[in-house]
């Protein structure tokens, strides 16, 4: 391709062209949700920016990977409220099952998921069903002595480490200022420094989530899990890990520590982070009341919300800001992305009722090339959606008669809203979503306007107004003109 892909890599701190290590297949990890409570708007963010990724890297030709993990072996061991493990918290409470918790969540996370029309990794691993594969990844990082046992737990010598390496690569952290700034806690005296971190914890009596290792019965660390999967679907070297910029430190660090110390040199090629969303510009969380969960979006169901907001809004929303930068949370700035996308989709059923003529008056023939140049330009996508909307203002144009386009451009133009609307940036026509029972209802709809337009050839006021008034408190949008009338479900 002539501008080829480049993409910012945290790492390195710069945009780098991507060049896949094994093309053309791609691998691509992405840290996946934690099933203990229901999917929120903080989930959106990384699912859509990695789905934009996943489907830009297929639309380029190459043959993708995609690993996204599932947390669910129990190893959060503080519960900020209660000093406890959340899944088994809510399994106690309930009296279920562990993975019964699990599922229920991840059933709805899925279920979200498909709402907001991101596409199914290729594999979706458990933490809890490689056990295995973190017991042996502990093992060589002992064998290669930086971690030590203590009392039945397993812990990453992390000052150690950094003797022979770097650790504070990715964050650009000093880790003689963590070593003089970490606070002890409370039960964490069976560890070197403060600063080391847990490969394997011994269970406590009550823990319910529990496995044998050489070392005890216990679980293993967070930060085991994706180095572990990522090694057992990817190999030793893959190209892009990626995940919420909050996992930079300490996941992710400890993730390029653990790789290093067991084969010596890091897996990723490209590490990749989408910022957070915020909640009029404070951090979402329970704590300060501004959680917003996604089927409370699409529910309209909580007190923040002025009204309910579709998937395909919530999408647009935030494929409007570039995935590294920040994204604010409003009412006025999701009802500003619903007004946005409603008048993308009525350019594009605009479009397909389009005459062609014998010569174009609108310039559509750099559309394509600039839609790609922003894609390539580390994913840019509300430049793609700039650019679309420029599209838009011609399209009006032929509609409304003061433009003409060929139909060479016609098709050039139907071509590249289609790739780049619904291919690339993952939208679906939510008005049309329902195929041909959609087909048959606008049909009905057509057939009461062209009742209602003979009412009115006929001088039949009365009844041009009862349709009328009828369909718009029914919830449509109908507008007169001069080859009949238009209409449209309002927002």
């Amino acid at each position: 391709m002539e501008h080829p892909l480049h993409i910012y890599n945290t790492l390195t701190r710069k945009k780098e062209q991507f060049v896949p290590l094994h093309e053309p297949h791609a691998g691509m990890y992405v840290c996946g949700p934690t099933v203990y409570g229901d999917a929120h708007l903080g989930h959106a963010r990384p699912a859509i920016t990695f789905d934009l990724l996943f489907r830009y890297l297929t639309h380029l030709g190459y043959k993708v990977r995609y690993v996204r993990n599932i947390t669910d072996v129990g190893h959060l061991e503080h519960d900020a409220d209660e000093g406890e493990d959340k899944i088994a918290k809510k399994a106690r409470l309930e009296q279920l099952e562990p993975m019964e918790v699990v599922q229920y969540y991840l059933n709805r996370y899925h279920h979200a998921m498909e709402e907001l029309n991101v596409l199914p990794p290729s594999i979706e691993p458990h933490a809890s069903g490689h056990i295995i594969e973190q017991i042996e990844l502990v093992k060589k990082i002992l064998d290669n002595g930086y971690a030590y046992e203590s009392r039945g737990s397993v812990y990453f010598d992390v000052e150690k480490y950094n003797k022979d390496h770097n650790y504070g690569v990715l964050s650009g952290r000093n880790i003689e200022d963590m070593l003089n700034t970490t606070r002890a806690l409370d039960g964490q005296d069976e560890k070197h420094n403060a600063v080391d971190f847990a490969l394997w914890k011994c269970a406590q009596p009550e823990h319910i989530m529990r496995w044998p290792s050489p070392w005890s019965n216990g679980f293993p660390g967070w930060h085991c899990e994706c180095t572990a999967m990522g090694k057992k679907y990817l190999g030793e070297h893959f190209d892009i890990h990626g995940g919420g910029m909050d996992l930079i430190f300490p996941h992710h660090e400890c993730e390029i520590a653990q790789a290093v110390a067991s084969q010596g040199d890091d897996m990723v090629h490209y590490w990749m982070h989408n910022n957070m969303i915020t909640i009029n510009g404070q951090k979402m969380g329970k704590s300060l009341g501004n959680f917003i969960t996604l089927e409370e979006f699409f529910t309209g169901n909580h007190n923040m919300l002025h009204h309910a907001y579709s998937p395909m809004t919530i999408r647009f929303f935030i494929l409007q800001a570039h995935y590294r930068s920040t994204v604010d949370f409003s009412n006025e700035a999701l009802e500003a992305s619903e007004k946005g996308l409603s008048r993308l989709m009525e350019a594009y059923s605009h479009l397909q009722k389009l005459q062609p003529s014998a010569t174009s008056s609108v310039d559509v023939k750099g559309l394509r090339q600039r839609c790609y140049e922003a894609m390539n330009d580390d994913l840019n996508s509300p430049i793609v959606i700039s650019n679309l909307f420029d599209a838009c203002r011609a399209i009006n144009s032929v509609k409304d008669g003061k433009a003409t386009i060929s139909a060479e451009d016609l098709e050039e133009l139907k071509d590249v809203f289609h790739t780049f609307i619904f291919d690339i940036l993952g939208m679906k026509d939510e008005a049309s979503a329902g195929g041909n029972n959609y087909e048959t209802f606008g049909k009905a709809v057509d057939l009461l306007l062209s009742i209602r337009q003979q009412a009115k050839a006929n001088k039949d006021w009365a009844t041009s107004d009862k349709i009328r008034n009828e369909l718009t408190a029914l919830g449509f949008e109908i507008k007169d003109t001069k080859d009949g009338a238009e209409w449209k479900l309002s927002n």
